[in-house]
């Protein structure tokens, strides 16, 4: 579908990168998990249902491990086969409950865990989506690429691949401790000797691994950025032949990024060694413990084997969390990064019940700029287009042109001044409010995957085809439509029927008139057509906005002399203003452009940019 523009706090607050542009807040470990914890609490009675399926199939494999101690005291006593073979068939029971029993629960784990995680990128993506354009503009396009790329997928390999696993093995720990105890207080205890270890090496590991798996995350953004700037720019690249210093920025980056992933595996592994040796204390304990006890007829020798078969029992599942233990902090960084975005404040909207009074466009004193320091793109502009008029900016790149069409279409809120519609200003009407009355159409246009009638109903919902033939009719685009394979089903975008800058921009037309607003704003709608789609893109502009009050960011002067009235900038100021012939008459700065425009060597080529 072609795009087409219609207008909890963090713990760690954005910071200004110094290779430019500001970083988007990362949320601290509280703030995660809250955040984690909104969106379990959103799955109802799922959550739940996970954990007591999972904590059954854990419960049934402390089954194993009891049996077989029994089984060995009931040797030691002399029992008879019969004895032996009703434990051996209690233990098969047991594993094949267990078995089912912790697959069901690792599909309900893995259920719940892509549900959250689905909600979770709406909400990131619903704040991207509604960032203010002078926020956006100051946010480093790597580093949020990352976080809605990078970061979303880190968090759904892990929940994918290892999250049920996960939850499984840390039911499997407690369970197997609680069973260690159950058996005898003391060979519980001396179980818990391990902890001490376990948790120095924690200790150790943590406070460390935070912070490199935190600057990973970082560097990727970095290195993304870097790409991302080589490409977008990778026309000016050539032609300044500088493609040796972007690789080398990308490869400077990217060994930047390796050097740290080396950093934190050598980290992790160190760790690795420690747990081992809290393996070994733990087992030499109970081991020890047992012996005095089966000395003095405390216990049994059944109940020791049962004891050293419970902490045996624990390698699996602990070796499992070390060994995923940089993919969960991995996770955890991106998490926390993501909680970021979800918390970005979100714009006030007033959500007036009253509309505008008409459909008058006024700019009364308006001044703008792009960031702190930038000289004005617009300065002290006054300016009122009266209902149904059609108004055209014409000037050199640069005057302000296009700032001034966002400012009308509401994409942004003036420095100083206020635009109103119909004599209300835009901010007390809110975003909502202005995007039912004016509606923008500019010269960039995207294709996404769909048919024709879903990116004519971006426009209007509820369209039908009759509707939206009748707007493609009045745009004089019904006809290359119908000769498409499918017509409006005709799928588009990628992997779909690929559709030219002219016909892009008709379906943007087409919309136009679906939306039906009281304001129309043109931004170079008819730039990237070439010169004889230009022509018929303008007949089609005139043809959607018939009726409506527009702005016309004018490309070429035929839309200026086609327009009630002409407004000339320079510098971000109006400079003149009137109808096409009086400007031509004044012999003033529109009339030098007419002259230049009319001596151009063809009544097909496009005049240079105005």
């Amino acid at each position: 579908m072609s795009a087409t523009t219609s207008t909890g706090a963090t713990d760690t607050p954005p910071a200004e990168d110094p290779a430019g542009g500001e970083l988007l807040p990362t949320a601290g470990a509280r703030r995660t998990w809250a955040v984690l914890g909104e969106g379990v609490r959103a799955t109802g009675w799922a959550t739940p249902l996970a954990l007591l399926t999972v904590l059954a199939g854990s419960g049934a494999g402390l089954v194993a491990p009891w049996v077989l101690g029994g089984m060995v005291d009931d040797i030691s006593a002399g029992a008879d086969l019969d004895a032996v073979l009703r434990s051996a068939g209690l233990i098969a029971a047991a594993a094949v409950v267990g078995g089912l029993l912790v697959g069901l629960g690792a599909w309900l784990v893995s259920r719940v865990g892509e549900t959250v995680l689905a909600r979770l990128r709406e909400r990131v993506m619903d704040r991207v989506l509604h960032m203010p354009a002078t926020r956006l503009e100051r946010v480093r396009i790597g580093d949020l690429l990352s976080r809605v790329g990078d970061d979303v997928a880190v968090v759904t390999a892990s929940i994918a691949r290892t999250g049920p696993d996960v939850v499984i093995a840390l039911a499997t720990v407690v369970l197997t401790a609680a069973g260690m105890t159950a058996l005898d207080w003391r060979l519980g205890l001396a179980g818990l000797c391990a902890l001490p270890v376990y948790a120095m090496a924690l200790r150790w590991y943590l406070p460390r691994s935070g912070s490199y798996y935190a600057r990973e995350r970082i560097a990727m953004g970095e290195r993304s950025h870097a790409m991302m700037g080589a490409l977008r720019g990778r026309g000016a690249v050539r032609a300044y032949r500088l493609e040796d210093e972007h690789e080398e920025r990308v490869a400077r980056r990217s060994r930047a990024a390796r050097d740290i992933t080396v950093e934190v595996f050598r980290l992790f592994t160190r760790f690795g060694s420690r747990l081992n040796g809290a393996e070994c204390v733990g087992l030499t304990a109970v081991l020890v413990t047992g012996f005095w006890l089966v000395r003095g007829d405390l216990a049994t020798v059944g109940m020791v084997t049962a004891a050293a078969l419970y902490f045996h029992r624990l390698f699996g599942p602990m070796i499992f969390l070390v060994m995923n233990f940089n993919e969960v902090q991995s996770a955890g960084a991106s998490l926390a990064r993501l909680a970021g975005v979800v918390d970005l404040p979100q714009e006030r909207d007033p959500g007036a019940e009253e509309g505008p009074a008409g459909s008058t466009v006024r700019v009364e004193g308006v001044t703008h700029s792009y960031g702190n320091g930038a000289p004005p793109a617009l300065e002290d502009v006054t300016l009122e287009v009266a209902a149904g008029e059609r108004v055209a900016l014409v000037g050199a790149s640069g005057a302000g042109k296009t700032t001034l069409a966002a400012l009308v279409s509401g994409l942004r809120t003036p420095g100083r001044g206020t635009v109103y519609l119909g004599g209300v200003p835009l901010d007390e009407l809110g975003e909502r409010r202005v995007r039912e009355h004016v509606y923008l159409v500019s010269q960039e246009t995207h294709v996404f995957a769909g048919t024709l009638l879903e990116d004519l109903r971006l426009a209007r919902a509820d369209a039908q085809p009759a509707d939206a033939e009748r707007a493609l009719e009045a745009v004089g685009a019904l006809e290359w439509v119908r000769a498409l394979p499918e017509g409006l089903d005709t799928v588009v975008g990628e992997g779909g029927h690929p559709l030219t800058a002219e016909q892009a921009q008709h379906l943007a037309l087409a919309r136009l008139v679906l939306a039906d607003p009281d304001v129309a704003v043109l931004d170079e709608a008819t730039a990237e057509a070439g010169s004889s789609g230009a022509r018929r893109l303008e007949r089609a502009a005139v043809a959607a906005t018939a009726g409506r009050t527009t702005l016309v960011v004018a490309h070429r002067l035929t839309q200026a002399e086609a327009a009630d009235r002409v407004v000339v900038m320079d510098r971000g100021r109006i400079v003149e203003q009137g109808p096409h012939a009086e400007l031509v008459a004044a012999g003033g700065r529109y009339a030098a452009l007419w002259r230049s425009w009319q001596g151009a060597p063809g009544p097909h080529t496009a005049a240079p940019s105005v």
